[in-house]
């Protein structure tokens, strides 16, 4: 049985105490159950404070991005080097507003999971279609090229390790939500397109999250398809009561 793991993506939003406030909100709050796992990606100001907070919790600290260099000429990056030395866990790698915005690529976002790897960090790959995309029925062709360049060169028990979230440009942000059964259909080929890579036990290993205006009111429809193993979430993770109800949705 696959782990259901629940990943809040603050993206620029809180100050420190904020920050601070809701992980004393929600680490003594957290269900006692191991088939959940509980994520929150905070702002790199914060990930010192949240690391030490959560400490002796089920709470994980994650980033939101990092460059693929340990060190070097790169004003304003924070490498995996970084992240390691100050007990992060995970890394949110690809994020559609990061290739959007920042230039990222299906090849950087290969040499970040490489180097995710390399400093025993666990990446969270985001792939995702545009509007245009699944109006013109290209998502699942774009997709699979997203995968199969994400993962090119890691070894099956990376890919493994490896957690995938399907987010769909078109639903971030936006109120709008692919429906369940859309959501798993996409989540489905990201499998059978791990299996066709690393074979059939790797793939059913992988977790895959589904993301895109994910809240308390869908979240429970959403985690009983068959192949989706947890959620991304952005606006509704913000406040510590909702993420926790996202999280106990895991348990069911």
């Amino acid at each position: 049985m696959r782990k259901k793991i629940i990943a809040g993506n603050w993206k620029m939003n809180k100050l420190a105490a904020e920050a601070d406030q809701f992980v004393n909100d929600v680490t003594g709050n957290l269900p006692d159950d191991d088939h959940v796992e509980a994520i929150i990606c905070a702002p790199f100001p914060f990930l010192p404070s949240l690391v030490e907070k959560s400490k002796g919790s089920k709470l994980k600290i994650s980033a939101q991005t990092m460059h693929f260099e340990d060190s070097g000429a790169f004003t304003g990056e924070v490498s995996p080097s970084m992240l390691q030395d100050i007990g992060v866990t995970h890394v949110v790698i690809g994020h559609s507003e990061r290739r959007e915005q920042f230039g990222e690529t299906d090849e950087s976002v290969n040499k970040k999971v490489h180097a995710a790897f390399n400093h025993g960090l666990t990446p969270i790959v985001c792939v995702g279609e545009t509007l245009d995309q699944r109006e013109a029925n290209d998502t699942m062709n774009h997709i699979e090229t997203q995968v199969r360049k994400a993962l090119e060169g890691l070894t099956e028990q990376q890919i493994a390790e490896v957690i995938i979230a399907y987010e769909p440009i078109w639903a971030i942000g936006t109120g709008k939500t692919a429906s369940s059964e859309d959501a798993n259909d996409v989540c489905m080929h990201i499998r059978h397109v791990v299996k066709d890579i690393a074979g059939k036990e790797t793939a059913n290993q992988l977790v895959i999250q589904y993301g895109g205006s994910v809240k308390p009111a869908n979240v429970d429809e959403l985690m009983a398809q068959s192949d989706i193993d947890g959620a991304l979430v952005g606006g509704a993770s913000l406040e510590a009561d909702s993420f926790l109800k996202l999280v106990e949705a895991g348990t069911k």
